[in-house]
């Protein structure tokens, strides 16, 4: 079973519209609520690829009780840790081909709760073959929080895949306790390295042989339309991918992620991995809805896919 670890889940409001305007009275044409937050993007799209995925976090209040009814009723396996504050909403405009987001902080977590949830990971995590830490913690939880969990569950030799970015993504790459796989995309790869960086191959060669690499088995560089770029131990590779008919790439990021975590756990080798994650990301942009792919076009993608070794 599979660990997806989402801090600060939110209920994804999408409204449907035909045009925005700002100041002035907008008529919604459809609404949508979904549970949210990169990490239960993951774990419906595991579901969905036939794993078994457990998902756990923080949630609290109505918003929280409804996200577990969601996910309940999408068959997903859930155990969250409960606290005070209530789960946040994050709400997406859409309007003649743009999106408009509006994003709610979310509740502050005080030390009793977080401790609370240490705990609470560490009696779920021993049971799983990996663990996903997805998105920014939530307001109250120092930015070392991935370390410690990486801490633990290598504690229990459970590999950890990391999606994040900022100081947490930072604190963990200079941990003792390393993730064994992360996707940074390119510009959270410049961020972290405070520099340029082109998709030139020798270039990214360059920044991931950065020493802050060292100890992790997987880094992914998400390179949008262009695939992307890996490293796997001292191998390095390009991926390209066939252009597609995008509808939303929104949860893109989160489908590789899950790919990536499958990957691992079924012990693919690194072209099937890299290949089977591609296809998973190209397989969500074609859909409206986050989180979800059509496993129809599973192979004609899957196909068109070339993996490089550089």
């Amino acid at each position: 079973m599979i660990l997806t670890v989402t801090m600060n889940p939110s209920i994804d409001i999408a409204y449907i519209m035909d045009s925005f305007v700002p100041d002035q009275v907008n008529r919604v044409k459809e609404i949508h609520k979904t549970a949210g937050g990169k990490g239960l993007n993951v774990t419906r799209i595991l579901k969905k690829t036939g794993n078994k995925v457990l998902a756990t976090g923080l949630t609290g209040g109505k918003n929280g009780e409804f996200l577990k009814e969601q996910l309940d009723h999408a068959g997903v396996l859930s155990d969250f840790y409960e606290i005070k504050g209530d789960t946040r909403n994050c709400i997406a405009i859409l309007h003649e081909g743009k999106q408009t987001e509006i994003l709610e902080a979310g509740p502050a977590v005080s030390q009793e709760e977080y401790a609370g949830f240490i705990d609470h990971f560490q009696m779920l995590v021993q049971r799983c073959a990996a663990a996903v830490f997805s998105g920014t913690p939530p307001r109250g939880i120092e930015d070392d929080c991935y370390a410690c969990l990486t801490e633990i569950a290598k504690k229990y030799s459970v590999p950890v895949i990391l999606d994040c970015s900022g100081a947490p993504f930072l604190k963990a790459l200079k941990s003792e306790y390393k993730p064994d796989a992360v996707k940074p995309n390119i510009h959270e790869l410049q961020d972290l390295l405070n520099r340029e960086i082109s998709k030139d191959p020798e270039c990214l060669k360059e920044a991931l042989s950065e020493k802050i690499f060292d100890g992790i088995a997987w880094i992914v560089v998400s390179l949008g339309a262009d695939g992307c770029f890996a490293k796997h131990h001292d191998t390095f590779y390009t991926v390209k991918i066939p252009k597609i008919s995008v509808i939303s790439p929104v949860g893109s990021g989160d489908a590789t992620v899950a790919g990536i975590a499958a990957g691992i756990v079924k012990g693919m080798n690194d072209e099937e991995l890299l290949k089977h994650a591609n296809t998973l990301g190209m397989l969500n942009a074609q859909e409206k809805e986050t989180g979800t792919v059509n496993l129809d076009h599973y192979d004609s993608l899957y196909r068109q896919i070339i993996v490089t070794k550089v």
